[in-house]
């Protein structure tokens, strides 16, 4: 009996682990200050803190806005006032060597710093904005796109 609980706790624990990994979630907001939104798919949610973000998800913040997200490799996000950002792609499975990050800023102000894929894998990290592509290389930066 007490083998048969020892393999059900661990039964238990495995499959809560698995579940917790093939989610889907890329991240979750750890901040938010003012007017922020997560708009995925045609659903616009409030962005609240814990709120999870997953792969095609866009994160927006107003005139008020600020929004910080952590994804789940450690890359550290965190958005301006009237900003826009899109995670296009998020993998990040080290076990299974599917490591890839890429960002697409469409406005605002962002400061970016790389977590374990930039480290493990930078050629498949990427920060675009509408007029240049940043290739990661396990960095921080800050970057302002304008509205045309």
């Amino acid at each position: 009996m007490k083998y048969l609980s020892s393999i059900i706790a661990a039964a238990l624990v495995a499959s809560a682990t698995f579940a917790a990994a093939s989610d889907g979630t890329a991240g979750r907001v750890k901040t938010v200050t003012g007017s922020a939104s997560i708009l995925r798919g045609e659903a616009s949610l409030p962005a609240v803190v814990n709120e999870r973000i997953f792969q095609g998800d866009t994160l927006s913040t107003g005139p008020d806005g600020s929004l910080g997200v952590i994804l789940k490799d450690d890359t550290s996000l965190s958005l301006g006032p009237n900003s826009v950002v899109v995670v296009d792609q998020f993998l990040f499975a080290p076990a299974e060597s599917k490591l890839s990050l890429v960002t697409r800023m469409l406005r605002g102000t962002a400061v970016y710093a790389s977590g374990i894929i930039a480290k493990l894998s930078p050629q498949t990290v990427r920060f675009e904005t509408p007029n240049a592509s940043i290739g990661i290389r396990g960095t921080r930066f800050l970057v302002k796109v304008d509205e045309d």
